[in-house]
Order: structure tokens, then C-alpha cells, then sequence
């Protein structure tokens, strides 16, 4: 009767398992990550980015890369779970000209430019999440 009970339980951990995989996989949705021109504009930080692999598929920041007209303004969205930044420059060497701060899970952050330009960011928390803003 216990072997009955304990192969039971290991096929039911197995099922669960199998299950959770399917509905929580690893694989990122398709999205847009083509350079888009707008006038004003949302970036998303989709959910799953927290984890490395989001940059081998250019969507860590979606779009990775926007143009906007100068003057214009970009909200960045946090749809994940993990907290996030939006820090100008690059991992390890921040330039100082903005800065989001850490954004909660759902939370925003709008920055508007007004200089032309071409401006690299990146999440501190995590290094492989960088995109670029173009300001024409």
C-alpha cells in the first residue's frame, strides 16, 4: 500500500511539473523589435526579463530601439514582476543624463527629449537589458 501511496505522489510531482512548464515557459513573446517612429511613445519591459535571455532575442526593451522627434516623450512600462530601471548609458559606465530609479513592478517612468541625439540605456539591476532612443 505505501509503494502505491509514494509512486502516486512521485507521478503527481511529475504531472505538476510537466504542467507548470507548459503554462510558465521560458519562451519570450513574439514581439514588434523593429525601429519604430512615433511621436509619442511606450516602451515595454515585458515580464520574463529578469531573466537572461531576453537580449539574444532583442526584447528586453520593446521596442529596442525608438526614434522619436525632438521634444517628444517616451513612457517606459514595467509589465514585469521584478523591479527594473531606465539608466542612460551603458552597464558599469552610467553618463548621468537620466535616470527612472528602480520601477516597481507596473509602475512608469515618462522622460522627455530635447536634444537630438542618439541615447544608449540599460537596467541596473540587470546588465543584459539595454535598448537606444534616437531623437531626430
Amino acid at each position: 500500500m505505501i509503494k502505491k501511496i509514494i509512486t502516486l505522489a512521485i507521478i503527481l510531482v511529475i504531472s505538476v511539473s510537466i504542467i507548470g512548464l507548459f503554462l510558465f515557459d521560458y519562451n519570450f513573446e513574439e514581439r514588434n523589435t523593429e525601429i519604430e517612429e512615433i511621436t509619442k511613445a511606450d516602451v515595454i519591459m515585458p515580464t520574463k526579463v529578469s531573466r537572461p535571455g531576453c537580449d539574444i532575442e532583442d526584447i528586453c526593451y520593446i521596442p529596442s530601439t525608438i526614434v522619436v522627434e525632438k521634444g517628444k516623450s517616451i513612457t517606459w512600462i514595467n509589465e514585469d514582476s521584478s523591479f527594473h530601471s531606465v539608466t542612460s548609458g551603458f552597464y558599469g559606465e552610467p553618463t548621468g543624463l537620466f535616470d527612472s530609479g528602480y520601477l516597481d513592478p507596473y509602475q512608469s517612468y515618462t522622460l522627455s527629449f530635447d536634444e537630438f541625439g542618439t541615447y544608449d540605456y540599460f537596467c541596473t539591476l540587470h546588465p543584459w537589458m539595454k535598448a537606444q532612443v534616437i531623437v531626430e
